[in-house]
């Protein structure tokens, strides 16, 4: 496809259904953000000890992705991401009939396994589709689904919580990943296939300290997002007295941002590159993270302030996957599967982080602590981008 050609109506249907696919997964994924209330409450635990919710699904799909996108490298894309939908949709309904904390764990850990072979695959159809010069628009409308269900299924996961009661917002994602299923057997052509990659690719790449590094980014900058994300619904129900309606509007807002920020992350990586657009987002949430936390604004400065924050936490994915994809076009398939399961290293990591935070100094500390982890991925970005100039 030439620059001046407009996208076809099948690559684009392409892409909108490969967001759809992200969609389900994003919705069982994050909805424990809003739910963490509710669910500690019917198991009698604590906040932190309920952000395990958010960990065990992240600890399994960082390392079930990575292997089972190499073992499966042969096969056709279209089938694994049935398979991932089903598995997932499987596992979501495992938690919603879960009688302990324990089972709800293991659930979750069922619908990583099943996550993980939705995402990376997505990315890399999206990849393959895509000129170069979209490339960072491809990406960006896939992802996109992610953050779709930031704006509409996590806020809604939160609202049935509160409403109805946690079980029936999984039994919601069961049966958006079957629709999500069904619609990709209809759309998305057989034989889809992408760089043939094996164990023998991942474990070349997990050798190669330049490579480990670039991915590690992900790692640390979601760690640092995730580190107040996690119990952001916490601060504010103290803070500012909210309800199941304050929650589900505080998470509107969130989403909103997070919309905004992929599609602006996808554009400007396409235009400024993608090591100056991490570099963007570093600042950004080192000046930040720690206002979000550490002081009591008034409501609307509070919103407005998450609206913001959302948008550069949201923005980054799009350059370091193309970034990611520049670096080793051949491994892509491999590349893409490990940074999905750095995006859940950090997932895990930020909430452990923030539970001791919670459990050592106090909630309003968080913020702070996820800007010092940015700094980190700042010199972690400033590294990278030297030892690639100089090959």
């Amino acid at each position: 496809m030439s620059t001046d050609q407009r996208p076809s109506a099948s690559y684009r249907l392409s892409l909108t259904v490969l967001a759809a696919c992200n969609f389900a997964v994003g919705m069982g994924a994050f909805m424990v953000v809003g739910l963490l209330s509710p669910v500690a409450r019917f198991f009698e635990i604590d906040a932190a000890t309920a952000g395990w919710l958010m960990s065990a699904y992240a600890m399994t799909y960082a390392v079930a992705s990575p292997i089972l996108i190499s073992i499966l490298g042969h096969q056709d894309r279209k089938w694994i991401l049935a398979a991932g939908l089903g598995l997932f949709a499987l596992g979501a309904l495992g938690a919603a009939m879960a009688p302990s904390y324990a089972w709800l764990l293991a659930a979750r850990a069922v619908m990583a396994v099943g996550g993980g072979l939705v995402t990376p695959v997505a990315a890399s159809i999206a990849v393959m589709l895509a000129p170069g010069e979209m490339r960072g628009r491809a990406l960006a409308t896939v992802f996109g689904g992610l953050t779709i269900a930031q704006v509409l299924g996590v806020p809604a996961g939160a609202w049935i919580a509160y409403a109805v009661g946690w079980q029936a917002a999984f039994f919601v994602v069961v049966g958006l990943a079957g629709l999500a299923a069904l619609i990709l057997f209809v759309i998305l052509p057989r034989g889809l296939q992408t760089a043939a990659n094996d164990l023998g690719t991942l474990a070349r790449v997990i050798a190669d300290p330049k490579l480990l590094l670039a991915i590690g980014i992900t790692a640390i900058l979601t760690t640092a997002f995730n580190l107040v994300v996690t119990y952001l619904a916490v601060l504010y129900e103290g803070r500012y007295g909210l309800s199941r309606d304050g929650v589900t509007g505080m998470l509107l807002v969130l989403g909103a941002g997070a919309v905004i920020g992929n599609a602006l992350g996808g554009r400007l990586t396409d235009r400024i590159g993608p090591v100056a657009m991490l570099v963007m987002i570093c600042v950004s949430q080192i000046i930040l993270t720690p206002f979000l936390t550490l002081f009591a604004l008034p409501m609307v400065a509070a919103v407005i302030l998450l609206f913001f924050w959302s948008v550069s936490g949201w923005a980054f994915m799009a350059p370091q996957q193309a970034r990611l994809v520049g670096l080793a076009p051949s491994r892509m398939p491999v590349m893409l599967a490990l940074n999905a399961s750095a995006i859940y290293v950090g997932a895990s990591i930020g909430p452990i982080i923030g539970g001791y935070v919670l459990r050592h100094a106090s909630i309003e500390w968080t913020g702070p602590a996820a800007a010092l982890v940015a700094a980190i991925g700042l010199v972690a970005v400033w590294v990278s981008s030297r030892q690639t100039a100089r090959g």
